[in-house]
């Protein structure tokens, strides 16, 4: 079978298509015919050699697939094989096959297409657990979505917009008026304009409420500074990190030094809190509680993933350089 492989850090290129025997599940676990594959920026961090949690060279990436159960192994209950499933892979998406941990399986809702199913795991549950389980969020709040355009951030604001918040959104300015389809009614372009400085002008120096960041660095600092007495900063990413294509560890060492420390006496005081937030590391019954609260809001029609393009699996490295290049609008697909 194919899939593409990182056989060593470094850029776009690196990722190449390699044929690979055909995987075989084992006790507990299911195999799937991949028929659309989820690029997140943490596979850019992976390729880059930046992303902690990756394998090492050479691996497969790709956190999530959406496709079709091939086979199953021995002590797996509930699915069955030619089932229309969605999946959190962790690695190994990338590929024509992958086999998945059956616990990390789910069927898809009727009526949901392979490309919806697939941007929808990391953007969604991300989104909805920052809001909904860490955020707490309530109809009225103020709340800043950074690099509102990209995936998570086109998520964040249909679930905010659930949630009955006002929406305040970062993008380049070639994206604003789609934003503005989608909703948001406050925008700043975070390449000409001080988003902190625009925010407090929005909203008469009072702030926001719930702030969305994973740019991380001194970005960190400002939404910090833009939270409202009881106010929570989430940071779930680290894009400030990355620049260009290469990995650069004087770009990464720069933007940790300038990731604000941030002391608990200080926050008991100011009523504000800092969360941070990892996919990969939650409960699998959170996930699976999550997963069905987003599944309801699609069958309701309250959500609809945006998949603003898709590559053909072979075409992995010109889809990194893609969103690296911050080309994107939602949800970018690989397709095998």
């Amino acid at each position: 079978m194919k899939v593409i492989q990182v056989k060593g850090y470094g850029p776009p290129h690196v990722l190449r298509s390699v044929e690979l025997a055909e995987p075989k599940p084992r006790t507990g676990e299911v195999c799937i015919r991949v028929r659309a594959a989820g690029i997140n920026f943490a596979d850019i961090l992976a390729r880059l050699g930046l992303y902690r949690d990756a394998p090492k060279p050479p691996f497969v990436p790709g956190l999530e697939v959406s496709g079709e159960i091939e086979s199953l192994g021995q002590n797996v209950s509930g699915l069955s094989e030619g089932q229309k499933v969605v999946a959190l892979t962790r690695a190994g998406g990338y590929a024509e096959k992958v086999c998945v941990p059956a616990a990390q399986v789910i069927p898809m809702p009727a009526g949901m297409s392979f490309e919806s199913a697939a941007a929808l795991p990391v953007n969604y549950l991300t989104a909805y657990h920052m809001l909904f389980y860490m955020g707490n969020i309530r109809a009225g709040e103020r709340v800043l979505v950074h690099a509102a355009a990209g995936g998570v951030g086109l998520a964040a604001i249909e679930l905010a917009k659930i949630g009955g918040a006002e929406i305040y959104g970062t993008a380049s300015r070639s994206k604003f008026e789609f934003l503005r389809q989608r909703g948001v009614r406050y925008l700043i372009d975070y390449r000409t304009q001080d988003f902190e400085a625009e925010v407090r002008c929005l909203t008469g120096d009072e702030g926001v409420d719930i702030v969305l960041d994973a740019v991380g660095g001194e970005s960190f600092a400002k939404s910090y500074r833009l939270l409202r007495p009881a106010g929570r900063l989430m940071v779930f990413g680290f894009s400030t990190a990355v620049s260009g294509p290469k990995r650069s560890y004087l770009r990464a060492g720069l933007s940790f030094v300038r990731t604000p420390k941030f002391h608990p006496l200080r926050m008991i005081g100011e009523n504000r809190a800092v969360l941070g937030v990892h996919l990969g590391r939650l409960r699998p019954e959170i996930l699976r509680q999550e997963f069905a609260a987003l599944f309801r809001y699609f069958a309701e029609g309250r959500i609809q993933p945006y998949v603003g393009r898709t590559f053909p699996l072979a075409d992995a490295s010109a889809a990194h350089q893609y969103i690296q290049e911050r080309k994107n609008i939602g949800k970018v697909l690989l397709v095998p």
